[in-house]
């Protein structure tokens, strides 16, 4: 059994989680400090209960059981209550046994599953960033934070961005806008998006001049996929290559 303890709550990113899942984690426990009673008045712990509950919602989506994570709040000197909530998921995880036999997924199919979700990690916490930082107060609100319909628009509805070949003009004005620089480019040289690298963030979207319209913004559609390099070149004319029109 490999069960992964994160404690500091605040500081757990939802690519954490599935990260650990990916690596073959039975699973995921995550412990913070008791809600209201943050020690930076960060009140990360909200943060982390957000997270854990769509989560939770991702990984039964994608054929996993949800109570393979788990999150608990309690003070640094509840030591008796730490040991007895770990032996109660330490106990929960062995019934579940190893990661994937349980919910019949073999392992090549389960980290494909988990990395395709862990792809999605970007684009669902801007989406969805105004409903990540609520606090909730009552524990009736939890099971409907976060519907399984809205996880499935989320994965069904996810936007991609693509560089239309013949629109681009290679101005590099997308490349160099790109905050994780997933452009690859060069002067004369047709822009192409590294899917693997796009945070799906828009930001060459919203930089592209409106008088080309290159970057075309999909959702829920398949990408086109990259012209070869050899076809990126852009052959200029006489008047292109002196900037007049």
């Amino acid at each position: 059994m490999r069960l992964i303890r994160v404690m500091c709550s605040g500081r757990v990113d939802l690519s954490f989680v599935l990260r650990a899942f990916a690596n073959g984690a039975d699973g995921v426990f995550i412990g913070g400090c008791r809600l209201n009673e943050c020690n930076y008045t960060t009140h990360g712990n909200y943060h982390a209960l957000n997270m854990v509950l769509l989560c939770k919602k991702i990984l039964e989506r994608i054929g996993l059981n949800p109570e393979r994570l788990r999150v608990e709040f309690m003070s640094a000197g509840e030591g008796i209550l730490f040991a007895e909530v770990m032996n109660d998921f330490g106990k929960k995880i062995k019934e579940l046994g190893p990661l994937g036999k349980n919910e019949g997924i073999d392992p090549a199919d389960l980290k494909s599953r988990v990395q395709e979700a862990a792809k999605l990690v970007p684009y669902i916490k801007m989406a969805k960033s105004d409903k990540l930082a609520q606090h909730l107060y009552k524990t009736e609100e939890y099971s409907e934070f976060f519907t399984s319909a809205e996880v499935d628009a989320l994965f069904r509805e996810v936007v991609s961005y693509h560089i239309a070949p013949d629109k681009c003009q290679a101005c590099m004005i997308c490349f160099k806008k790109c905050p994780v620089e997933a452009i690859v480019g060069a002067k004369n040289q047709i822009h192409v998006i590294d899917q693997e690298k796009c945070i799906k963030c828009g930001t060459c979207f919203e930089a592209c001049p409106s008088r080309f319209g290159a970057v075309q913004k999909i959702i829920g559609g398949p990408v086109p996929p990259p012209i070869p390099e050899e076809k990126r070149k852009i052959a200029r004319t006489g008047k292109e290559k002196s900037g007049t029109h």
